[in-house]
This record gives C-alpha cells, sequence and structure tokens, in this order.
C-alpha cells in the first residue's frame, strides 16, 4: 500500500507515476474524501474543545450553587455529536483506505518507462540456443513419446489446465524441486520453510492479491460461513510470517526458500498457452523471499535474482535477463527482473522466474516492521522471486535436452537426485 502522507502531500505528483503504470488515480475522488476527512477532524477537535471549557464552567457554576442545567445540556449534545462524528470518520478513513489499497506501487527510478512487454529492456543473455539436427518437438509430444505426460487423463480427472505426470518425467519434476531447494539452502543461505496451502483473507490483502485480483484466486469455502484461499504462489504464506510483527536489532535481513504448489484460474487468460505445461491451474515453484532493510533491499534483488540466475546456468538452459517497464509490472512491485528460458520449439524465450522488490509496500499492507539502528520503527522491505517454477523448468529441460530417438539427455546437475540416471528413454 501506499504511504498515505505521500498521496496528501504529493497528490499530482503521484498521479503522474502512477500514469506510467497504466493507473489513472482519481485525484479528485480523493481529495473530496481528504477534505471530508479534515472538515469532521476539525468539526471534532472544536468540539472537544467546547466540551472541556464547558466542562469547566460546570465546576464554576456547582460551586457557586447555580443551575448549571442549561451547561450539561449543551455538553450532552457535544457528546451525541462526537460519537455520531467518531462512527463517521471510522466509516470515512475505511473508504480512504478502500481506496488506497486498490493502487498499485509506484516503480523504482531505475525502471524504464513503458506501456506493455514491447518496451521492457533485455539486460543480460546467457548460454547459446542448441542447434538441432532434427525436427525439435514441443515438451507435450516430448512427454508422450516417454510416456511421462499424460493431458487426456488430466482433463478427465480435473479439467483442461492440469497434467498426470509418470515414470521417469515424475522423478525429473521432483529432482528438480530437490535440486533447486539443495542449491538455495546449502550455497545461497536460505532458510527452507513449509507453510500451509490455504490462507485466509487478511494474508492476501497482505501481498497484495486482494482486493483487486479475487478472480484470479481459487476460493475455498468454510463451514462457518467465511472463507480461505488456495495460494497463487509461496509468496504470500511466506512473506506473511512477518505479518503484524515488529523485528527486533539485527534480525532482519531474513531468507526464506519454500517449495508449494500453487493455483491459479488464470481468469483472463483463455486462450493464451493452452496446450501443455506453460500456463496451469496448478503448478509447482520454489519460491524466494527475503526480508531486508530500505539499505540492503535494492542489492538483496540483484543478489537474489543472481540466485534463480544460477539454478539455469547449472542447468546449462539458455537464458535472457529483462527489467519489466512500469506498464508490465506486477500490482506489488517496485521494480522486476524476468528471467525468460529458451524453449526450442517455440524459438523463443519465456518466462521462467519474476524477481521483484515491494520496498515498503506490502509491509505497510501486513504492518510489518523492524527496529531500526536508532530505535525506531520502520517498516521493512520485501522481495520475492521464482527460483525458479518448477514446471516451466521441466517444460524447458525436456526441450533443450531431447534427442532425435525421443529419449532425454539428463542435465549432469540433476544425475545425483536420479539415481545416476544420464536418459530418460520412451
Amino acid at each position: 500500500m501506499l504511504d498515505i502522507q505521500l498521496l496528501r502531500g504529493q497528490l499530482d505528483e503521484t498521479a503522474a507515476t502512477l500514469a506510467t503504470r497504466g493507473c489513472q488515480l482519481d485525484t479528485a475522488a480523493f481529495a473530496a474524501l481528504e477534505e471530508a476527512r479534515k472538515g469532521l477532524q476539525s468539526r471534532t477537535q472544536d468540539l472537544q474543545a467546547r466540551r472541556n471549557a464547558l466542562s469547566k464552567q460546570i465546576g464554576v457554576l456547582k460551586g457557586k450553587g447555580e443551575d448549571a442545567s442549561a451547561v450539561l445540556a449543551e455538553v450532552g449534545g457535544i457528546g451525541e455529536e462526537l460519537k455520531q462524528n467518531e462512527q463517521t470518520l471510522g466509516e470515512l478513513l475505511g473508504q480512504i483506505s478502500d481506496f488506497v489499497s486498490t493502487l498499485p506501487n509506484l516503480p523504482h527510478e531505475s525502471v524504464p518507462i513503458g506501456g506493455s512487454e514491447e518496451e521492457n529492456v533485455e539486460v543480460a543473455r546467457w548460454g547459446n540456443p542448441r542447434q538441432f539436427e532434427f525436427e525439435v518437438r514441443d515438451h507435450v509430444d516430448v512427454g508422450a513419446v516417454l510416456g511421462g505426460l499424460d493431458f487426456e487423463t488430466a482433463a478427465k480427472v480435473s479439467g483442461s489446465r492440469f497434467a498426470v505426470m509418470r515414470g521417469g518425467v515424475a522423478r525429473l519434476h521432483r529432482a528438480l524441486a530437490q535440486f533447486m531447494l539443495d542449491v538455495h539452502t546449502h550455497e545461497h543461505g536460505y532458510t527452507e520453510v513449509s507453510v500451509p496451502y490455504l490462507v485466509n483473507p487478511a494474508s492476501m490483502f497482505g501481498t497484495g492479491q486482494l482486493p483487486k485480483f479475487e478472480e484470479d484466486l481459487f476460493r475455498v469455502p468454510k463451514a462457518d460461513g467465511g472463507h480461505l484461499y488456495l495460494i497463487p504462489t509461496a509468496e504470500v504464506p511466506v512473506t506473511n510470517l512477518v505479518r503484524d510483527t515488529l523485528q527486533s536489532a539485527g534480525k532482519v535481513p531474513m531468507k526464506f526458500v519454500c517449495h508449494t504448489p500453487c493455483f491459479r484460474s488464470e481468469a483472463g487468460s483463455y486462450g493464451r498457452d493452452t496446450r501443455g505445461m506453460i500456463r496451469q491451474h496448478q503448478f509447482e515453484k520454489v519460491e524466494l523471499v527475503r526480508i531486508e532493510t530500505p539499505e540492503t533491499s535494492w542489492d538483496a534483488l540483484e543478489e537474489l535474482t543472481s540466485h534463480a540466475e544460477a539454478i539455469l546456468r547449472r542447468l546449462e538452459l539458455p537464458y535472457r535477463k529483462i527489467v519489466l517497464c512500469t506498464g508490465d509490472m506486477g500490482f506489488s512491485a517496485a521494480k522486476t527482473y524476468d528471467l525468460e528460458v529458451w524453449l526450442p520449439a517455440q524459438s523463443a524465450y519465456r518466462e521462467i522466474s519474476s524477481c521483484s522488490n515491494t520496498g515498503a509496500f506490502q509491509a505497510r499492507r501486513m504492518q510489518a516492521r523492524f527496529k531500526n539502528a536508532q530505535g525506531r520503527n520502520e517498516f521493512v522491505h520485501t522481495l520475492n522471486g521464482s527460483g525458479l517454477a518448477v514446471g516451466r523448468t521441466l517444460v524447458a529441460v525436456l526441450e533443450n535436452y531431447q534427442q532425435k530417438d525421443g529419449s532425454v539427455v539428463v542435465p549432469e546437475a540433476l544425475r545425483p537426485y536420479m539415481g545416476g540416471a544420464e536418459l530418460l528413454t520412451p
């Protein structure tokens, strides 16, 4: 959530910055809400001062033995108005909070201005795409030849955008997740956590999924009339570990890694990537989450992104790194790097990781603070990134390591997790 003081003090400047993200801030609506708030608070302060003065007058009148009934009646009337004002102010502050909660984060000054993904900027490229001497199959056909990917049975069981994995492909999928976790915990210094896959609305609000993106979520009703949500990413439960907390000095930074399934309704994406595992309702990710101070968070973003890159390099998968422009960033992000892996069947780079610094945006929604070096309470900065999306990494391995006879070479880094197997065969 944006700092309300920024809106109150620099409304036009903030609106101009948000416009670079494609967000049209209704400055007139906010100004009207603020005018009503200030008027109500001013009236309340005047009433409180009047009540205090009358209370002293009552004491004087009673001390003289004079009739104070008229003054008492006025004080009673002021009390009723103050009570009504308190209720009205609470409702008004709720409207202001609802208004601000739908506004995205402000982009960092280093983010390129642009309206769509066409204006993202490539900053690095690693590896050379393999040259094939045969007609390349996509991962769906590679998996079918191996007998390891089954979308028809998944559709029978659950519907479209699901997959069943079998045999060596299922083991390869598991090996990828285990490999990622081991690298991030043993080499990159992250603490592994296991978290719930169902979270409450407050957790979804804290990381910015609610209220704006409810249609993208799977909502699960409870017997008591309430509801939970299936997580769209481990970012939600892991980041919310610090919700409503004040971390003591020296406790921040924190580095977490978590492997979970992710569930997304993919609202509005119908017709996009309907074939295969690129865009599914259920998939797995190994997620990196960092809780940082404002002084360390921007260096931490570079480091976190390099940790995701390390997985691609160890798997020897060609990729490129791009910085998203203002119009293509996610709701909570102040800056985002996307890593895109090369998929031979598409002759294109496709997203496999998105690494973002949200600054204090999520922390302000979660009320996540730390005690700084001066002893003052300050909002933490939160960061997250895929390290990596497991299903998409499987897609990349199947396509980049396929052989003419339908077999798939197991990347060397994964062989210890595959019982030493060097090849998946039909």
